[in-house]
C-alpha cells in the first residue's frame, strides 16, 4: 500500500467512524432514560450490542469507500457509487439525532427506510465499479434492515 493509499484509507476511516462518534454523543445520553422507557420489540438486543455492531459496520463502510476512491478506476460508475455512498452516509448521520435527540421515532422510520434504499442503490452502483466495495456493505444492509424492524416496532408499540 502506498502512502497516498494509506492516507485515503485514514480519511475514509475518520469520516465514517467520526460520524459514528458524533452520533453516539446524541445517542448515549438518551439510552438510560428515554430509550429505556420505550416499549420495544422482543427481538431488540441489549444496548451493549449496538456500539460493537456499529463500530464494525463503520469500519466496513470506510473500507468500501476507500476501495471506491483508491482501487476503482475513475468512471461514471465509480462517481455514481461515491454519490450514493454520500447520500446513504448523510441519511445514516441524520437518523440518530432524529430518533434519539428529537425523539422523532416516526420521522426516524422514514429516514431509515430511505437509508435502506440508499444502501441498496450504493451497493448496486458500487458493484459496477468495484465488486468487493459493494460486498463490504452487505453486513451494513442486513443490520439496517434489522434496525428498520426495531424502529418500526418502537413506532407501533409507543
Amino acid at each position: 500500500m502506498t502512502l497516498k493509499s494509506a492516507g485515503r484509507l485514514i480519511v475514509c476511516l475518520l469520516l465514517c467512524v467520526g460520524i459514528g462518534i458524533l452520533e453516539s454523543t446524541v445517542t448515549r445520553p438518551e439510552i438510560p432514560v428515554w430509550y429505556a422507557g420505550l416499549a420495544k420489540p422482543w427481538w431488540t438486543p441489549p444496548p451493549v450490542v449496538f456500539p460493537v455492531a456499529w463500530t464494525t459496520l463503520y469500519i466496513l463502510m470506510a473500507v468500501s469507500l476507500w476501495r471506491l476512491w483508491d482501487r476503482a478506476a475513475p468512471s461514471p460508475a465509480r462517481m455514481s457509487a461515491i454519490i450514493w455512498f454520500a447520500i446513504q452516509l448523510a441519511l445514516n448521520a441524520a437518523w440518530s439525532p432524529v430518533f434519539f435527540g428529537w425523539h422523532g421515532t416516526r420521522t426516524a422510520l422514514v429516514i431509515i427506510i430511505a437509508l435502506l434504499i440508499a444502501i441498496i442503490m450504493t451497493m448496486i452502483a458500487a458493484s459496477r465499479a468495484d465488486r468487493p466495495a459493494a460486498w463490504l456493505l452487505a453486513p451494513y444492509l442486513a443490520w439496517v434492515a434489522y434496525a428498520t424492524t426495531l424502529n418500526a416496532g418502537v413506532v407501533a408499540m409507543n
